[in-house]
């Protein structure tokens, strides 16, 4: 017997929750493509220990979120100061099928935010590439969100959190919880586990470009679900956020190059490819309080600004691998410093230094990143030292010299090399009966070519 389902409140807008739906399976994607970009840049022994670090984000993120996360970043407000949510609604109790938040069910709206605290710790692995453990970042994935990302979403996403209630600062999408918050955690996280001895002298070169440039691929698609998709509506505000994620991307993608050349003679795929992460990044603050004027400014501004930042790692000798604090943290910045000078008063009715809205919400902004970065630094410094000296966070460092901890490889180099040898009449061990074959036929026909 099939039973009617319950009618949804008044409140619920369809068009709205089926925008979102869309939206939040985009923001879901981005970790997998973080997934491939990371894999794609770090040398071949650490490609499936990157993957694995994306998807074990991916997974306890998502556990962490529906036990407790979601209720204290989203749950009433604690003594009204807004510091950090209750746990009403711990495992999504309290929530039904017809619970809504505004006017969208609440398990779209908290899968929505989940996805944005999943990639955020997922960021902070490209800054220990090739030395953490694995033990050590499942701890830290559940400390770090608990502790540190989820009061800070209570901070900025929620309508009572202190930075939007009592501050009055601005963050459209993310900036300060995702951006700015994921970048100077790497930092604190790389220093805690130190840079390996020859890092200075080291050349670390992507081991698959194309991969990289799939991951980014998805990662640019999904943005446009991050950023659109924080307007909860399916109207002006997404459509503007859109189109300024887009012209974001493509401004820093102009300047990041110009600084490289100029710097080293070429243009990289890969610098390319991370300048359109770095002004996809520089956006996420401001893409729905800037016209599409200011979108473009932001970026070029944003390209080359972080193209100069990823070289300061090698003065301060700090081994964020992967650029994770001069991409998201620099480019965090810069967007949130762009809101307070270029806001059109768009969605917020607050209007930044150049359109006449005098210095209020630049200070506002300010005061916002400082108190984020001392917040998620010194935090994360300490989970970070407390992993390392309990479970163990920093991977010896015979680890970076041998071949990868686990039996799997990415590539199957050694069935390669004993083909190679096979076909050259090279001796070689090896029982594989298929290889031999194959050998077989390949100089079969060389001999008759």
């Amino acid at each position: 017997m099939n039973v009617a389902p319950a009618p949804m409140p008044p409140a619920y807008d369809s068009g709205d929750t089926a925008w979102l739906l869309a939206a939040t399976a985009m923001v879901l994607l981005m970790t997998p493509g973080l997934a491939f970009f990371y894999g794609g840049m770090v040398r071949t022994r650490h490609i499936l220990m990157m993957i694995k670090m994306s998807f074990a984000a991916l997974c306890f993120g998502t556990l962490v979120w529906w036990a407790i996360g979601y209720t204290l970043a989203f749950g009433p407000d604690v003594g009204g100061v807004g510091l950090i949510g209750n746990v009403d609604h711990a495992f999504m109790r309290g929530i039904g099928l017809t619970t809504l938040s505004g006017h969208i069910p609440t398990y779209v709206f908290s899968t929505f935010q989940m996805g944005f605290a999943i990639i955020t710790v997922a960021l902070i692995s490209g800054s220990i590439a090739d030395r953490a453990t694995m033990r050590g970042w499942l701890v830290f994935v559940v400390l770090w969100l608990l502790i540190v990302y989820v009061p800070l979403a209570h901070w900025v996403f929620d309508p009572d959190g202190w930075i939007v209630r009592h501050l009055g600062a601005l963050d459209f999408a993310g900036g300060l919880p995702v951006e700015l918050n994921s970048g100077v955690s790497g930092l604190a996280v790389a220093l805690v586990l130190r840079a390996p001895r020859d890092f200075a002298r080291r050349e670390e070169r992507p081991n698959n470009i194309p991969l990289v440039v799939v991951g980014v691929a998805l990662l640019w698609f999904g943005w446009f679900g991050f950023n659109s998709g924080s307007a909860l509506t399916d109207q002006g505000a997404a459509a503007g956020a859109f189109i300024n994620t887009q012209l974001g991307a493509a401004a820093a993608m102009v300047t990041w190059p110009l600084v490289e050349k100029w710097r080293t003679g070429n243009v990289s795929t890969t610098g390319v490819v991370s300048a359109a992460v770095a002004g996809m990044v520089a956006i996420t603050p401001a893409c729905g309080e800037i016209n599409t004027l200011g979108a473009v400014i932001t970026g070029l501004v944003a390209g080359a600004v972080c193209a100069f930042a990823i070289t300061l790692k090698f003065r301060f000798n700090v081994d964020d691998t992967l650029d994770v604090v001069g991409v998201h943290g620099v480019g965090g910045l810069i967007g949130l410093i762009m809101v307070g000078l270029l806001a059109t008063a768009r969605v917020s009715g607050k209007k930044g230094l150049f359109y006449g809205g005098g210095g209020g919400l630049l200070g506002r902004q300010v005061v916002a990143i400082l108190a984020v970065m001392a917040f998620s630094f010194l935090l994360t410094w300490i989970i970070a030292k407390a992993v390392d000296l309990t479970v163990g966070f920093r991977a010896a460092e015979e680890y970076e010299k041998v071949p990868g901890q686990d039996r799997e490889r990415a590539y199957d180099f050694q069935t390669a090399e004993r083909l190679g040898a096979l076909v050259s009449g090279r001796p070689v061990s090896s029982n594989d009966e298929l290889v031999r074959q194959i050998a077989t036929l390949l100089r079969a026909r060389k001999e008759s070519d």
